[in-house]
């Protein structure tokens, strides 16, 4: 009788100190990638995790930052053959092939000299672009004139391919990140970096799901109007769009917004607003997400149908002016009411 009354002493005693170990919730916010974050994750233990997020940010930085003069896609954007690049960039890399192969070009890294001829991206752009300087830049443009080589350095085709990663590499960010979280036992999370999104469990705040937003186009400056609300249910999600930066037409009164065709090196109409990408990891939805607004809305619905485990949310312009939505299956399961 004595033996079952200590088990049971023993047992309440594991039981009550099991219950005093609580699950906090950690807040951070900042800026990084030039840009902003907001991470959201729920832990009984102290991670130190600024110091780690600040050195999975500087490594990304040291990698793939076109904006910093000493990094690895600095120097081989300055025809440096030596570099020998880390994981990240390979990871990057492949995944950026994958998706150029897969788009039919229409996703390419190299399109960097046309992004900063036009002005957006951080070298000076050109006054002017005539036909002869656009035909000098469309020379340099083509992921398929770009190598990693077994020994991981870049081979191009010509010194002057300019790579830029940043339609991809915020996504990448927010994966390495969710993995550091998951390396410590985290299982409840929210990443947002630069609006791109990567979720894991629940918001154990409500015992609910995590909820994120879809903006919506036509809102007005100094509004926050959303078009969608979305549950992300251990998924990443990533928006590409040009939100309130649409013309429309003064004959068809349709809106467009400009991206850079690589094909052609114009900066061309696209009837896409907006595209929202559901995928495994954020690097991927991001990547998807750039591809489908260059693509268009016929192009991308056709490559949705080569596509596994990818599902998206499309905003786009019909003939008439009018806004409409393109969703699939798997991405309408998850916008509430």
């Amino acid at each position: 009788m004595k033996k079952i009354s200590l088990f049971l002493i023993s047992f309440l005693f594991l039981i009550s100190c099991k219950s005093e170990k609580t699950t906090e919730s950690h807040r951070y916010n900042g800026e990084a990638l030039g840009t902003t974050y907001n991470i959201r994750y729920f832990s009984d233990r102290d991670l130190d995790f600024e110091k780690s997020l600040d050195s999975i940010i500087e490594e990304i930085n040291s990698s793939m930052s076109t904006y910093l003069v000493k990094s690895d896609i600095s120097r081989i954007n300055r025809g440096d053959t030596t570099v020998t690049v880390d994981k990240n960039f390979e990871k990057v890399f492949n995944a950026s092939n994958k998706i150029f192969k897969e788009s039919d070009g229409f996703f390419d890294p190299t399109v960097g000299v046309l992004v900063n001829a036009y002005g957006f991206g951080p070298a000076k752009p050109l006054k002017s672009i005539s036909a002869d300087s656009l035909d000098s830049l469309r020379n340099l443009v083509g992921f398929n004139k770009v190598t990693l080589t077994d020994k991981l350095t870049i081979k191009k085709e010509h010194p002057a391919i300019y790579l830029d990663f940043n339609a991809i590499a915020k996504g990448y960010a927010i994966d390495v990140i969710a993995e550091y979280l998951e390396s410590k036992d985290v299982e409840n999370y929210l990443i947002e970096l630069g609006g791109e999104l990567r979720a894991k469990g629940e918001n154990l705040g409500n015992n609910a799901n995590w909820v994120v937003g879809i903006d919506d186009p036509e809102q007005v400056d100094g509004e926050r109007r959303l078009q969608a609300r979305v549950k992300l249910l251990n998924s990443a999600m990533a928006t590409s769009g040009n939100y309130r930066k649409y013309r429309v037409d003064s004959i068809t009164g349709q809106k467009y917004v400009h991206t850079i065709n690589p094909k052609t090196g114009k900066a061309e109409k696209s009837n896409v607003l907006s595209a929202s990408v559901l995928a495994e990891n954020c690097m991927l939805a991001d990547g998807y997400a750039t591809a489908f607004m260059a693509l268009g809305i016929e192009r991308s619905t056709q490559l949705l149908k080569e596509l596994d485990d990818v599902e998206v949310y499309i905003l786009y312009s019909t003939p008439a002016g009018d806004m409409d939505i393109f969703s699939t299956p798997g991405f309408k399961e998850n916008i509430l009411d």
